[in-house]
């Protein structure tokens, strides 16, 4: 095959077959087409002589959730297959093994992860993850500190800025994210009974005010290379082990949007909660142990941050000068409400959402947990810059509950 085109599940397991020694030659293969993104075609291959199994990930040159019409550069495959490779050298075991990358047909082929779940699942089914905090903590530790001008020579992180620009996906949340939710655009996509809700968005200068200033960063400060996309949809789970897949968005950005990314997807979780757990008392301790592990992967990742910054910094001046440190985590940290916020809110009025919210059946329910999510929202993203701890943005999370 020398041209791209569209693979069909048959010519998806010829290519399995054809992987070097990773199936038996009597492998029995078996394929299924599993991809519920946007973006890409996803293939399970199986072999049930022996039990092994991959997944093949193939970039679509188009949008899936529109169609031809949102034309998209098939380049992002080549990121996100560098990407994970690079990943799994910064943060070893929390990303799937990449066995191959085939840049002709746009396709990379990984680890199976069948044996976790997706993490936005097991949250909706009410399961908590007590090693969660201390995985992606260091994952975002990792990946952020040694992409950085901190923890990389400065010219080599150049030359990676340039083999990591990514237009097309990065137009996607400069609309979708930083501007869309404040107008009337075609994009959006909310229910009529929010609309008062939605027209308080378009109507908030102070909203406004901040959401250009964090979409000024998002275009401008490439202070690490980001994951891009880091919901709770593109991380799989089980009790020991937590895996990040799906970094096709990767870029130069904020290094906040990244950790805004997984706070806002658990809170986004947060609010579903009135729905998905029925008890009472159970839902508040559930919803307490969210609080709990933002709070844990943030000291965490301050403190692993430090660390590696500490041993491994390469720039004398932000290694040496008196309050630095502390004037950066502060600012990493206001960013990460910001940008928490303005996640949130997309997915209430934007044009992809989340299981969490939509899910929810009853009508009023799920009406009170979308404003739930927009207020929670609209608050981080309008005090963003006047946080100065963790424990404040639970606070005002808390506060948009008791309202």
């Amino acid at each position: 095959m020398s041209t791209y085109h569209p693979l069909t599940e048959q010519e998806a397991i010829e290519i399995a077959r054809n992987l070097d020694q990773f199936f038996p030659s009597n492998a029995s293969l078996s394929c299924r087409e599993i991809g519920d993104g946007n973006l890409n075609l996803v293939f399970h291959i199986i072999d049930s002589t022996s039990g092994k199994s991959l997944i093949m990930k193939q970039a679509l040159p188009y949008a899936k959730v529109v169609g031809d019409s949102w034309p998209l550069t098939l380049d992002r495959a080549r990121i996100e297959s560098e990407k994970l490779i690079l990943e799994g050298k910064l943060a070893p075991g929390l990303v799937p093994q990449v066995y191959k990358y085939d840049p002709e047909l746009s396709l990379t082929i990984m680890e199976d992860l069948s044996d976790h779940v997706i993490m936005r699942k097991g949250l909706i089914e009410g399961n908590e993850y007590p090693h969660f905090a201390d995985h992606i903590s260091t994952f975002l530790a990792n990946t952020l500190f040694y992409t950085s001008d901190l923890g990389m020579n400065q010219q080599d992180k150049k030359l990676q800025v340039k083999n990591f620009i990514n237009p097309d996906l990065c137009k996607i949340t400069e609309d979708l994210i930083f501007d869309d939710p404040y107008t009337v655009s075609s994009n959006n996509n909310y229910e009529p009974a929010i609309e008062d809700a939605a027209a308080a968005l378009r109507a908030n200068d102070d909203l406004h005010l901040e959401i250009a200033i964090l979409r000024e960063k998002f275009l401008t400060q490439a202070q690490a290379l980001l994951h891009g996309d880091l919901h709770t949809g593109s991380i799989f789970i089980k009790e020991n082990s937590t895996k990040v897949i799906d970094p096709e968005f990767a870029y130069y950005g904020p290094m906040g949007y990244d950790i805004g990314a997984v706070f806002a997807n658990l809170l986004l979780n947060y609010a579903g909660q009135e729905y998905w757990m029925k008890d009472a008392a159970a839902r508040e301790a559930f919803r307490n142990n969210l609080l709990q592990t933002i709070i844990s992967i943030w000291n965490q990742f301050n403190d692993k941050f430090l660390a590696l910054w500490e041993t491994h910094g390469v720039d004398r001046m932000a290694n040496e000068a008196k309050g630095y440190k502390e004037y950066y985590m502060k600012k990493v940290l206001q960013d990460t409400v910001g940008y928490t916020g303005a996640k949130m809110v997309r997915r209430i009025v934007g044009l992809a959402h989340v299981v969490d919210i939509d899910g929810i059946e009853d009508a009023a329910i799920r009406n009170s947990a979308q404003r739930l999510a927009l207020a929670i929202g609209t608050e981080l993203i309008v005090r963003n810059r006047s946080i100065d701890t963790i424990e404040e943005l639970i606070e005002l999370v808390k506060k948009q509950l008791e309202r």
